[in-house]
């Protein structure tokens, strides 16, 4: 169902509205889902699904900033401390809390490495954190065919994007009026809200449109 994107999204980088870092960035988030979807070796950082947010962001902003790998390294520790927090505090599952809690996740964990990167506050670190998973709260998961190719790939792209945002958000002095503790806090009664029809069963949202259903038909023929 996919493959090819992010070579197309790259190529474009020079000609797009957001500039070419953050063009990259999504583009490498794209070509690591696609090879999580080619059953290629990735990081579930946190999930499979979410894969390629972390990786795409730290490796933009390593090359935008010419960082040192153990530059990276540090703003990995942050990144997975974040990711602790969530999963014990709420879900990094799209199973039990939608795709908010892998992608919404993900997305909270590039931000507060991102801001580690840019030599920010903890204080800094939990806005960028709270700013991106606040934006992504609500993210249902419904996937096609239940694979994790449609939407799945093209949302690292987008959640990639929303990182960076986050991040630089919280640099220029924006804080979530929300702690961070809060946010996440939040994210979990939403994702207990959702349906289990929307988290990841492929009962509702995209998997049932009749595009998804006739997609299905080709991947799993009678």
């Amino acid at each position: 169902m996919t493959g090819g994107d992010a070579k197309k999204l790259y190529a474009y980088r020079a000609s797009g509205y957001m500039g070419e870092a953050a063009i990259e960035a999504a583009a490498y988030a794209v070509g690591i889902s696609e090879v999580n979807a080619v059953m290629g070796r990735i990081v579930a950082c946190p999930t499979a699904g979410s894969c390629g947010i972390v990786p795409a962001a730290l490796y933009a902003a390593k090359k935008q900033r010419r960082l040192a790998d153990g530059d990276i390294v540090l703003a990995l520790l942050t990144a997975a401390g974040i990711g602790m927090v969530v999963d014990q505090n709420a879900s990094i599952a799209g199973a039990a809390g939608g795709c908010q809690a892998e992608c919404g996740t993900a997305a909270g964990m590039a931000a507060a490495a991102l801001v580690e990167l840019a030599g920010g506050t903890p204080a800094m670190i939990g806005n960028g954190t709270a700013l991106a998973i606040k934006n992504l709260m609500g993210l249902v998961c419904d996937p096609v065919a239940g694979l994790v190719e449609v939407p799945c790939v093209k949302r690292n792209g987008f959640a990639t994007v929303v990182s960076m945002t986050a991040a630089d958000m919280a640099m220029a002095g924006i804080r979530s009026v929300i702690p961070v503790d809060e946010v996440i806090a939040a994210m979990n009664e939403v994702g207990h809200l959702l349906p289990k029809s929307l988290r990841e069963t492929s009962e509702a949202g995209l998997a049932v449109t009749p595009t998804a259903k006739a997609i299905e038909k080709r991947v799993y023929p009678d």
